[in-house]
């Protein structure tokens, strides 16, 4: 979250829908493995932690792949740039809001930052990875 916000604020790079909705799976993620963490939960406690980090770490990762797969459509195919999502949220029902965000639009497909080549969504989506597999090891050592 931070590089995120430094990119918005420092670089002004302006998160498109998608890139929220990433960043929300990241807060998530966070969020829920503090308070596990902090809670020093017994077995149930941290199944049931571990679930919840990797149902958001798979919830991240899906809208990550979606923007890849946005930015790697050829030009003709990528969908016209449509309203913020701050409008969206404000003249929208919830469900027609988030179906209009994962079509994505045009906006969602400029890579405008690269690093090794690899576009922000990517990295954010490596991020999950590692999540999971941090949950993958620690179900492996403390689950059972």
């Amino acid at each position: 979250m931070g590089f995120a916000l430094y990119s918005q604020y420092a670089l002004g790079l302006e998160p498109c829908p998608l890139c929220i909705f990433q960043r929300v799976g990241v807060i998530v993620v966070g969020l829920v493995a503090l308070i596990a963490g902090l809670a020093n939960p017994g077995r149930t406690g941290f199944r049931i932690g571990a679930v919840l980090v990797s149902l958001a770490a798979i919830a991240g990762g899906s809208v990550s792949l979606r923007q890849l797969w946005l930015q790697h459509l050829p030009a003709d195919m990528v969908p016209a740039c449509g309203p913020g999502l701050d409008y969206m949220l404000q003249t929208m029902p919830f469900s027609r809001m988030f179906r209009k965000v994962f079509e994505g639009s045009g906006e969602c497909a400029v890579v405008d930052w690269t690093f090794l080549g690899m576009a922000m969504p990517f990295w954010v989506l490596v991020f999950f990875v590692m999540v999971l597999m941090f949950v993958i090891v620690l179900w492996r050592r403390h689950g059972r």
